[in-house]
């Protein structure tokens, strides 16, 4: 019989090796990973331990480091078991006696031996981590001088935002939920809040969604009725807002199961929109669009703050992937635009090849992002696109990376 814990720290250590050996996220190795973990508790602990132990792996690894006359190898299990004990203890105030309890018996023989003596030392000198985690170098390089501010707002996981179904309700929410509001129908409550028994989510008043990912649908403004396609829509909180905002909402996706949860959220938050299982590359619309909100395919870094593995295991090669699909979306997303329609482009990306390196596509024209359209705090770039990232707005929580741009069909 396994030692109480010790599944969940077992669990840990496969997430993590699936993110740095076969590039899996953290959700896609969710499954297999916590297959035998019992129990919601232990499951979010081992969710929680992997999450630190990417998140803080450089600075986990260079305090390891110091402690051993010769270094281990990058994809040693030792280092591996030690990064999630030094995290359980330094992030997660785990007491030391029950990282140790749970933590060796992932070993046997001499690297149990060799462990156990790297956390004592470890222990013995009080060790810390900064006060910010250090970013991996290639990380850091693609991401330039924004680099250290970025690292700044992936101290800690972020915060819950919701978005609400009827914005004129913002205070009467903010005051009955306990919340802070950055501008109106958003609502910023602390992190691991149980979303399903919080007041108003049965009766469909809110969803959640980053305060960046609203920002998108936000700058199509009122739809009083006109046609706006959500490419790429699953699991549709941006659907919600365009229907919600009173657009006739077209919400396309590829994957059928997405579109199924997208379909539960409509019917709790009693929205409408015309749902559809198709490949955009391949799909073509009866009739053209007076908007189009495209939300692409893109490497998620911006998303950091929730999920560290995009630290880890994104590469120039899937960067480049993503562009190449970007751009072909983007200009099928033209041809569909009627003329003075609009093109919302968003991605939840860092990169720069994914945002201010695509291109408009012929035919379209920059429509300025206006300071006045954002929550204090965010002003549009020189070229009226908008860009986030984790180190904006820390003072009142952060917000994910996004990529914005608006053009208009000539």
């Amino acid at each position: 019989m396994d030692i109480p814990g010790l599944p969940a720290r077992r669990a840990a250590l496969h997430l993590i090796d699936a993110v740095l050996r076969r590039g899996e996220t953290l959700d896609q190795a969710a499954g297999g990973a916590l297959a035998k973990v019992r129990g919601d508790a232990d499951r979010a602990l081992a969710r929680a331990i992997a999450g630190e132990a990417l998140r803080w792996r450089q600075d986990l690894d260079e305090l390891i480091d110091s402690a051993t006359k010769m270094a281990l190898a990058d994809d040693a299990k030792a280092r591996a078991v030690l990064q999630i004990m030094l995290a359980q203890v330094l992030r997660l105030e785990t007491p030391p006696h029950a990282v140790i309890a749970t933590g060796l018996p992932l070993l046997m023989g001499g690297p149990r031996r060799l462990a156990h003596g790297v956390f004592s030392t470890l222990m013995k000198r009080e060790a810390r981590l900064p006060a910010v985690p250090t970013l991996p170098e290639a990380a850091a390089t693609r991401w330039g001088e924004r680099a250290d501010a970025i690292a700044a707002g992936l101290v800690e996981p972020p915060p819950l935002d919701i978005a609400l179904r009827n914005p004129a309700e913002t205070a009467e929410w903010a005051e009955r939920m306990g919340g802070v509001s950055l501008m109106p129908g958003h609502l910023r409550l602390p992190r691991g809040s149980a979303i399903d028994l919080l007041p108003g989510f049965r009766d469909g008043a809110w969803w959640v969604q980053d305060l960046a990912a609203s920002l998108p649908a936000r700058l199509l403004g009122a739809g009083e009725g006109k046609r706006v396609l959500d490419l790429c829509a699953a699991p549709g909180g941006k659907t919600m807002q365009l229907a919600a905002q009173g657009w006739q909402v077209t919400a396309l996706d590829n994957a059928k199961r997405r579109l199924e949860r997208l379909g539960e959220n409509l019917k709790r938050t009693m929205l409408e929109a015309e749902v559809v299982l198709a490949d955009a590359l391949t799909w073509e619309p009866e009739e053209k669009f007076d908007a189009i909100l495209l939300d692409a395919p893109c490497t998620a870094t911006g998303t950091a703050r929730r999920h560290p593995d995009v630290l880890h295991r994104i590469s120039p090669r899937q960067i480049d992937e993503m562009v190449e699909l970007q751009a072909k979306l983007l200009e099928r997303a033209a041809g569909w635009l009627k003329p003075g329609g609009r093109l919302i482009y968003a991605v939840c990306s860092l990169e720069a090849a994914e945002g201010e390196g695509q291109a408009a596509p012929a035919g379209l024209t920059v429509l300025p992002i206006e300071a006045s359209e954002l929550p204090e705090g965010l002003a549009p770039t020189a070229e009226g696109f908008l860009r986030t990232d984790p180190g904006m707005l820390a003072e009142v929580g952060g917000l994910d990376g996004f990529f914005v741009a608006r053009w208009v069909k000539d």
